[in-house]
């Protein structure tokens, strides 16, 4: 059983991970991030990219999120958690952790689809995230005796800016809850490849105009670091409720969204 992971680096460090080694994947759409990197526990092989690379070097706007999901396809990976940190709108606050239930779009200018250019595919978006992955973090958080927030609107921005309270105020208005940068094309693309996707949030700071605090990034990265141990436990949950079979709607995406000529 395999199962890919996107975060950041420390989330490598897992007690009772067997560390396998590195798999480097070049794609028809450039290279990855990072290479993967392979681990083993209770009979899962487990591949974490990070997705911002290995020294943080890569900001929002710039990741190449097809050569992400590509590499993964290479690896014959069917199913993706993503982990992000994000900005809390409305119900939420620093160090909550939330798993995603539906999204706003609200990047310009990054490359969507693996169908731009003759073969075209419209898939089906109402549901972004796997409802079978969404289930087995929520199972695995409870299991863990991780507390999590089991619905969450996340809207994504491209960044690297931090939004305007305006802004705030408007995506609170069409029902966003968390805002983040890196969730768009990264979903969207998992559901081009069939894999199963499903995101988990970690609520760093209070978005912008919903505090009187200045945001920053060492704000972000604190809060973040907090929130790791709890995202080590609900990780090292997965193997225990994770099975092979998959009976969602990702795994026939394509089907009936070709548009013929």
């Amino acid at each position: 059983m395999k199962l890919g992971i996107i975060g950041g680096s420390g989330l490598y460090e897992i007690d009772g991970f067997e560390f396998i080694g590195e798999e480097s994947v070049e794609t028809e759409w450039g290279s990855p991030s990072d290479a993967y990197r392979h681990y083993r526990y209770k009979g899962v092989e487990f591949y974490f990219l990070n997705r911002h690379g290995r020294s943080h070097g890569i900001p929002p706007h710039s990741v190449n999120y097809r050569a992400n999901i590509a590499g993964f396809e290479k690896l014959d990976i069917s199913r993706i958690i993503s982990f992000t940190a994000v900005g809390g709108i409305k119900g939420v606050k620093p160090g909550d952790i939330v798993i995603s239930s539906n999204a706003i779009d609200h990047t310009s200018g990054r490359a969507h689809t693996f169908y731009d250019c003759g073969l075209i595919h419209h898939i089906d978006f109402t549901e972004p995230f796997c409802p079978e992955l969404r289930e087995l973090l929520i199972n695995s958080a409870e299991n863990a005796g991780v507390g999590v927030i089991k619905s969450g609107v996340y809207i994504c921005t491209n960044g690297p800016r931090l939004e305007t309270a305006a802004e705030i105020k408007y995506f609170e208005k069409i029902g966003a809850d968390t805002v983040g940068m890196t969730l768009f094309p990264e979903a969207p693309l998992a559901r081009e490849k069939e894999i199963c996707y499903a995101n988990v949030s970690v609520i760093t700071n209070y978005a912008a105009g919903t505090s009187d605090a200045k945001l920053t990034t060492v704000e972000v990265v604190e809060t973040m670091k907090a929130a790791t141990e709890r995202i080590k436990a609900l990780v090292s949950a997965l193997p225990d409720s994770y099975t092979v079979n998959r009976n969602c709607f990702c795994k026939d995406a394509l089907e009936g969204t070709k548009i013929s000529k």
